[in-house]
Parts: structure tokens; sequence; C-alpha cells
């Protein structure tokens, strides 16, 4: 074969897959890679670039110019409602500058605002890539391995996080969004390739769901390697202790079983599906919450108990299987392959950056009591004064300003349930309602509500409900204008569900609706949309689905 004609066919194949190979690199990459900054566009601000935001400028460019070649794709309906909210996002910056001014007119103030607009509008770009490169069902396989082979090195990653100190890079204060290499204390939860055990969490939400529904849809040896990398990440899930994530993974673990069943011909065979599948995951649940969940069973018992009604769901645990033949909890981690053969709990951390290791953890990553100690909430374990800045006089008669460390006070609801909780209900929570408040139609501007007057410069920003930071920031338009796009996209994903033929489709669509069900949920309480992986993660599926629905997949495999 001629060279230059071999040269031809190479630079055809790349032409006709650079699709899928970007939109592969992006479902392994944002995962797997650690935070790792680059640069930082606002220096005080915790936001900063990182690889990733390279890869999605190289590889959404390079889908734009394929869709122009009339090489791939688009969804016209999705780049609409990308569209509008990008203009209500736009408006709502304007707003905030020249009306509401609660964005002053400066340049470090307006970055940050018009980086938290663009940065809405990067998580949105991804989904082009996934929908253009999908053109048939061997392409959709490719991806779904690309998924379950990205867990598995998470779920490795995490484990060898817990039981070999693996690193940990986090985000969880300004000076570790630097990039600082840590390790897990001893009661700290498990993170593995994520910024924070709530980011971890979130991703599994989205990604279990469909390698469940992937397991009771697939036959053979498929089946059972959908099971065991479920599992795994199942296990990640338990470790991460997270409460309202874990609870949306049940609910939308739930949803699978149920839509699994009901597909079945008849009323017996959904029963004996819903029954099964049921089972089978209760005891998966139970084994994993049982040797594994000591966290997590902690954390729950957080929230049955008040200051004058304590629960502790581990002893009632043990009580209940006591007399039984299984092992305990020790006796199988005495199975595990650990750091010189000794539990993870047992061994002391690394010493680099000792100075940080302590506060890897947030201080609920310490063991849960349900006694008040010293008058502290139960999720408050130590005595740490709170610095005050002051003006003193000093005997010359200047001023200086001088930090004073007082003891912290807390409020009834803390005491009575949890500070992480009452810091949402007193604080957080009403701040977003009252940026809505001042401006309904348009909110108060991104990065704006943790301000507590207008020249306040805030390192971090959130609200721990996604639904009432987009309130806050941008209005009920960009409310409508934002979840408009997730619910056209759900309500297109159960539509399909009844047409699809393909059993590999099927699964994957059905998985995926659960687990926008899940995400959901999961934004009650934390800002998911606005976690950059976990929003990732969510658009590069969402356009995997719209792909499904747009292309020849909905026939008999």
């Amino acid at each position: 074969m001629p060279k230059a004609k071999k040269t031809n066919q190479l630079l055809q194949f790349f032409d006709n897959h650079i699709l899928l190979f970007l939109a592969a690199l992006l479902l392994v990459f944002i995962p797997l890679y650690p935070k790792i900054p680059l640069w930082s566009p606002i220096e005080e601000y915790i936001v900063r670039v990182r690889l990733e935001d390279l890869l999605i400028a190289i590889a959404v460019p390079i889908t734009l110019i394929q869709i122009l070649r009339k090489k791939a794709r688009f969804e016209p309906v999705i780049i609409k409602l990308f569209a509008a909210y990008a203009l209500v996002g736009l408006l709502s910056v304007l707003s905030a500058v020249f009306i509401t001014k609660t964005v002053p007119l400066e340049l470090l103030h307006l970055g940050k605002t018009m980086l938290h607009y663009f940065r809405y509008l990067e998580y949105f770009s991804v989904f082009l890539v996934t929908f253009a490169a999908i053109k048939n069902r061997r392409d959709l396989v490719k991806l779904l391995v690309i998924i379950l082979t990205t867990l598995a090195a998470i779920f490795i990653y995490g484990y060898m996080q817990k039981f070999f100190y693996w690193p940990v890079w986090s985000t969880m204060n300004r000076e570790f969004s630097k990039g600082i290499k840590l390790y897990l204390t001893e009661h700290a939860r498990i993170q593995s390739t994520f910024a924070g055990h709530y980011d971890l969490a979130a991703y599994l939400v989205i990604i279990l769901p469909v390698i469940f529904s992937l397991g009771l849809t697939l036959k053979k040896y498929y089946k059972w390697l959908a099971y065991i990398i479920f599992f795994c990440g199942s296990w990640l899930m338990v470790m991460s202790a997270s409460r309202i994530p874990f609870f949306a993974y049940i609910v939308a673990c739930g949803v699978v079983i149920l839509l699994v069943g009901w597909f079945k011909k008849t009323w017996k065979d959904r029963a004996l599906s819903w029954l099964t599948h049921s089972l089978g995951y209760g005891l998966m649940l139970f084994f994993l919450l049982y040797y594994f969940g000591q966290g997590m069973l902690d954390r729950l018992s957080n929230v049955l108990s008040t200051s004058d009604r304590p629960v502790n769901l581990s002893e009632v645990l043990d009580e209940t299987l006591e007399g039984l033949p299984i092992p305990n909890s020790d006796e199988l981690y005495a199975w595990l392959p650990k750091l010189d053969g000794v539990p993870a709990s047992s061994q002391p951390a690394p010493t680099e950056n000792d100075n940080l290791l302590a506060q890897v953890s947030a201080p609920s990553d310490q063991p849960p009591t349900t006694v008040n100690p010293a008058n502290r909430p139960r999720d408050v374990y130590e005595d740490i004064p709170e610095p005050v800045e002051t003006e003193v006089t000093l005997p010359d008669g200047s001023k200086e300003t001088v930090v004073l460390h007082q003891p912290r006070t807390f409020s009834e609801c803390a005491l009575k349930y949890e500070l992480s909780l009452c810091i949402r209900l007193e604080s957080l929570w009403p701040w977003a309602i009252q940026s809505f408040q001042h401006n309904p139609v348009l909110g108060t501007g991104y990065a704006t509500l943790n301000k507590q007057f207008v020249n306040e410069f805030t390192f971090a920003d959130g609200t721990d409900n996604n639904y009432l930071r987009t309130l806050g920031e941008t209005g009920i338009l960009g409310f409508l204008s934002f979840y408009g796009i997730i619910i056209y996209i759900l309500y297109s994903s159960v539509r399909m569900l009844s047409k699809l033929k393909n059993p590999l489709a099927l699964a994957v669509v059905l998985g995926f609706t659960a687990g926008s069900i899940g995400i959901l949920i999961n934004a009650l309480y934390i800002d998911v949309f606005a976690a950059s992986k976990v929003a990732y993660t969510y658009w590069l599926m969402a356009g995997i689905i719209m792909a499904i629905k747009h292309n020849e997949l909905q026939t008999t495999a």
C-alpha cells in the first residue's frame, strides 16, 4: 500500500473517531485526575484552573468544528435550552452590577461573578462531546466499558487511600485547594480521587444506578462484571459516610429495581423480580453497613438523635445480630490486604505536612457521639477557640488590630441537633432566600449569597442546597432555565423507556433516569451541580442519553 494512501486512511480513521476518543478521555480523566491546580485566575479565591479545564478547552472546539463540517450532530432543543440559561445568567450578572448593585463594578468582584457564570457554561459544554461522539451501538459499548473501568480504578485508589495511605488532594479550604498532598487521618472519610467525600458520593449517585441497571439487565459474565463493580462502588459510598448521598443512592437503586421489574411481561414475573432484586440488594447493603459502615451508622444515628434522646444504630445492629454464627468486623478486616497487615485505624499517619494532616478531615470526620460534651454540638469534638479581630489602643495612644481567641458559642439549634445542619438552617439557606427576595426575577448574581456586605470578598461560596443557590443567584428565571434543561432530559429519558428495544440502551437510560432522581434529591443538601467533577459527569452522561435518543440505538441488538 502506498505511503500516501496509508496516511490518508489513518487521517480518515482519526477524523471519524476523534470525538469518541475525546469523550472517552473526558469520562476517564475528570473523575480520576485529582484536583491539582495549574494556576489561579483570582489568587484570593478558592476556584482554580486545572488540567481538566484545558482538556475541555481542546475537546469542545474540536466538537464544534466537526459539527460545522457536518461530521457530527447536535441536539437542537438542548442547545436552545443552554442558550436560554446563558442569556438569563448574563442578565443576572448585569442586574447584579447595575440594578441591585450586589456585585461592585470592580475587577476582583466582577471577575469572581463572571468566573462562576462561565464555569456553568463549561459544565454544559461537555454534553456536546458525548452527544456528538456516539453514532452507533459499538460507540455506546466502548464508553460504557470506559465508565466501568473508571469506577473500578476509583475503587482501587479509595481502598489504597484507606489501607495504604495513598495521598489525598482536597479543596475543603483555600489552602488545600493549592494542591497540597495530604493523607487521611484515622477517622477521615474516603474521598478517593475526588476533592471531598461529598463529591465522591454525588458522583456515585449518578454512576451506580447505571451500573446496577446493567447488572440486572445484561446476561452471562457481563452481568457479574457489572455486579462486582457495583459492589465496589457501593463500598465507596458506605465508606464516604455521606448521609444525603447515601439516601439518594438507595432511592435511585430502588427506582432501578422498580423499573426493571416493571418491564417484565407478567405480574408474577414482576413480583418475583422485585422480590429477588430487593432481597439481593438489601443483603449487600446490610453486609456493607455491618462490616464497613461504622461511620455511616454513627452519622445516621445523629440524624435520629436529639440532645435528650440519643440513638446508636451500631449498638442496635450488634444487639440484633448477637448470637448469630457470623464473623465480626475485626475477623473480616483480618483477611483484607493492608499496610503491614495492620488495620488502617491503628496505623500512624505519615509525617509529611504535619501541620496540615490534622486538618485534612472536617470536624464531622471524627467519631460522632450521642453525648453532648462540654455544651458542644454532637458533631464538634474539640474546643477550638474562635479567632476574632479586634482593635486595641496601645500605651502611646495608637491603635492596632489584634486577633483574640475567644470560646466558641453555639446556637440552641446546633446544641440540640448538629452544627452542620444548623449552619444551613440558620445561615446559608436564609441568606439565599434573602437574595431571592431582594430580586426574585434575576437574583443577586453569582457568588453573592455568602456576603454580609456588598464589598466583602468571600474566599469560597456555597449554599448546600442547589435549588436555593440557583434561586438566590439567578432568581426564578435562572431556576426555570437551569432545571428546565434537566427536566427535559429526564422527560426524554422516561419517554424512551417504553420505546427502547435494545437491552443495553434500555439499561443505560433506565439507570440514568434513576440516577437523575437521586442527584436531584442530593441537590437538596449539597450544591452538586456546582461541584466540577459531579457536574461534568452529569452532563457527560446526559449527552450519552440524548445520543441514544437520536441515533439508531432504539432497535433490537
